[in-house]
């Protein structure tokens, strides 16, 4: 008999109350109980815990609970979940914490389908608790840790092949009492065949325990940390060469664990001790630090590596008093945005931003400049309010300011080309907006001069020509006191702003469709069917007589298109052995429904029907199908006429004709 699909391990220390919701919300899973395997190791719990996992066990067979003295932390009970597992897979759950309920359905699912060894379900917070997003901004069937951000969430709320743990003998890191996670999760996933991320369902539920007691919130010294910095570091150097993908990597552990034993270092209570950890944090960050990492760095983590490499302890206790003073260094990273809410002032020169950090220009320690660029940090916020494909022009407006750069900005479109260097800039007209800003950072800073209006012609876009067949995606360039950034356009919009594509003809027989990127939601403009045909917006769905003893034939569709020229559209007849043509218009209803109706009185010979949209150079045909039409007759002037399907067309001909007497005679005389 198969063994479970998934092993829970949940190690639990005084988890009360929390820990009920954290084991029912396993057992409540869709993925069924029969295919889950519980353990939960209640690591000498004195608050109840360990009284309430075993009422829980009791009735739920797949729940085991293992009783030990307690251990100091959470490494010794998951360690020993293992060692019992017997899932294909394993999925660590913290007891504060719990699982949404489809959680694991979909997690196995992901990993049975892409081949994946290690699987992320999006974490959310709950009663106040921050939680990573970074990662989850779109489902990924399977990544890495070099093209994706899934390296910055190192916890392990993951779910894990076990074939992966056992194969390279994973365990948890007993002597670290912070961090300890961390080795187990980055070997998993530098040894992972993929990567799979779950970001649209609330897979795990971070919980802010009311007593403060998550294990992430206590306090541990400087020596922790910085022994967890050199053996992640080490770890990263072992499986990565030199260059741009272990400095990927190297980022976190410097914009993170390097930060908070910097915190640590300066709540030492001796200056000796100070200056010997510091010292060895010097020691420790040398062999890594070098241009192209910095590169990657936020300003404020080159300044406290500069600070750290040169020894100037004063300086660096006197930045991190800076930064508590404002809160930054509680967050996860500390950057520009962290600290945002009473950040520095920010100067510009010659196209760069420099954040006023302490000590910026101080010409006794001339600290470089590089260690306060922020130019890269700073981004382009935007905001469309409108985005209308009207014929062959498109019109966008909204708003854009690089934010903490106060005052008036300037900006130009630029329509871009996918796939080639070719590239249009439009003049943008400068809207008004005296308020902007002022629900933000405190309303330190405001926008004034931050709205746009631009009209894309696509007649002329193109330098005074029309823009080509192809791709073309829109970028607003931004500049605020010579500072010029650029953000693709449409990510962030209104509600009133559809992300429905929109496809329409032009006068001239142009192809447009306006449509959302995915994942990420930006607008493009596809001109010329790359992508986006018109013929599928084009139906019939068939031809009937309109009454008895009529030559009105009826011919029903639907046309879906947003818009296309007048009298473009047109049901049309074509006579066969002359080429005559008749053409009748089409007007759909809201619905993009319609019928229309074709007098077949009016002549005679085969015609050949088709819905045909025709505009300029362009032109698209639906031919109507043949159906099973029956022979309608009817009067004129006193003589019988009829209309009758050819038969064997693979599109609907109608003969139409005066019945002749004498051969209908002769016809029901041979019939008798």
């Amino acid at each position: 008999m198969p063994g479970p699909d998934v092993t829970v391990i949940i190690a639990a220390y005084n988890a009360m109350p929390y820990v009920t919701r954290s084991v029912t919300s396993v057992l409540d899973q869709t993925l069924g109980a029969d295919r889950i395997e519980l353990i939960v190791v209640d690591d000498g719990s004195t608050d109840g815990t360990a009284a309430e996992l075993d009422r829980l066990a009791d009735g739920a067979p797949c729940m085991r609970v293992i009783h030990q003295p307690n251990s100091g932390g959470p490494a010794g009970p998951r360690n020993l979940g293992l060692d019992r597992a017997t899932g294909r897979h394993v999925f660590f759950l913290d007891a504060d914490d719990h699982l949404g309920p489809e959680a694991l359905e979909r997690m196995v699912a992901a990993a049975d389908k892409n081949g994946s060894d290690v699987v992320l379900g999006r974490i959310v917070g709950e009663g106040g608790r921050r939680a990573p997003t970074s990662m989850f901004g779109r489902n990924q069937p399977k990544t890495d840790v070099f093209s994706s951000r899934v390296y910055w969430t190192l916890n392990p709320m993951k779910l894990f092949r076990r074939e992966l743990i056992d194969r390279l003998g994973l365990r948890f890191e007993t002597g670290l009492s912070i961090g300890e996670d961390q080795p187990f999760t980055a070997t998993a996933y530098l040894e992972a065949a993929a990567i799979s991320v779950v970001a649209d369902y609330d897979c795990l539920y971070w919980v802010a325990r009311e007593d403060g007691n998550n294990i992430t919130a206590q306090p541990h010294g400087t020596r922790m940390r910085m022994d967890l910095f050199r053996m992640m570091t080490e770890l990263v150097a072992r499986h990565t060469e030199p260059g741009a993908r272990r400095d990927v990597l190297m980022h976190r552990h410097f914009a993170v664990e390097l930060r908070d034993a910097v915190l640590q270092l300066c709540r030492e209570p001796y200056r000796d001790t100070q200056d010997a950890l510091l010292k060895e944090l010097g020691e420790l960050i040398e062999p890594y630090y070098h241009e192209g990492l910095a590169a990657r760095l936020p300003a404020m983590v080159r300044l406290r590596c500069h600070l750290i490499r040169e020894g100037l302890l004063d300086e660096l206790l006197t930045v991190v008093r800076w930064e508590l003073d404002r809160g930054a260094a509680s967050y996860g990273i500390t950057t520009l945005a962290a600290t945002a809410a009473q950040g520095p002032d920010i100067r510009t020169e010659d196209g760069r931003a420099y954040a006023e950090y302490p000590y910026f220009r101080d010409s006794t320690l001339n600290i470089p400049d590089d260690c306060y660029d922020i130019t890269s940090e700073l981004r382009v916020r935007h905001f469309l309010e409108t985005a209308e494909l009207e014929g062959g022009t498109l019109r966008l407006a909204g708003h854009a300011y690089v934010h903490r750069i106060a005052g008036e900005t300037t900006a130009e479109l630029l329509v871009r080309k996918r796939g080639s260097a070719v590239e249009h800039r439009l003049p943008v007209r400068r809207v008004p907006t005296p308020d902007l800003g002022a629900d933000e950072d405190g309303g330190q800073f405001r926008y004034p001069g931050a709205g746009f209006d631009v009209t894309v012609d696509l007649a002329t876009a193109a330098g005074g020509a029309p823009l080509g067949p192809g791709l073309w995606d829109f970028t607003l360039a931004v500049d605020a006191q010579g500072v010029r950034k650029e953000a693709r356009l449409g990510s962030r919009r209104a509600e009133t702003v559809t992300s429905e594509t929109v496809t329409v003809v032009t006068g001239d027989g142009t192809a447009a469709a306006l449509f959302t990127t995915k994942p990420y939601g930006n607008l493009s403009l596809d001109v010329g069917e790359t992508r986006h045909r018109v013929l599928p917006h084009l139906a019939v769905d068939g031809a009937s007589w309109a009454e008895e003893g009529s030559a009105d034939l009826a011919v029903t569709g639907r046309c879906t298109l947003s818009a296309w020229p007048d009298g473009a559209l047109t049901l049309r007849a074509t006579e066969v052995s002359t080429g005559a043509v008749r053409s009748v218009p089409v007007v759909p209803g809201s619905d993009g429904a319609f019928s229309v109706r074709y007098d077949c009185a009016a002549s005679p010979g085969e015609w050949r029907f088709e819905l045909r949209l025709s505009a300029g150079a362009g032109e698209w045909v639906v031919p109507v199908p043949p159906g099973r039409l029956v022979a309608a007759r009817w009067q004129r002037f006193g003589l019988p006429w009829y209309a009758k399907v050819v038969e064997g067309r693979d599109v609907l001909v109608v003969r139409v004709g005066r019945v002749e007497l004498l051969k209908g005679v002769r016809g029901r005389l041979k019939r008798r």
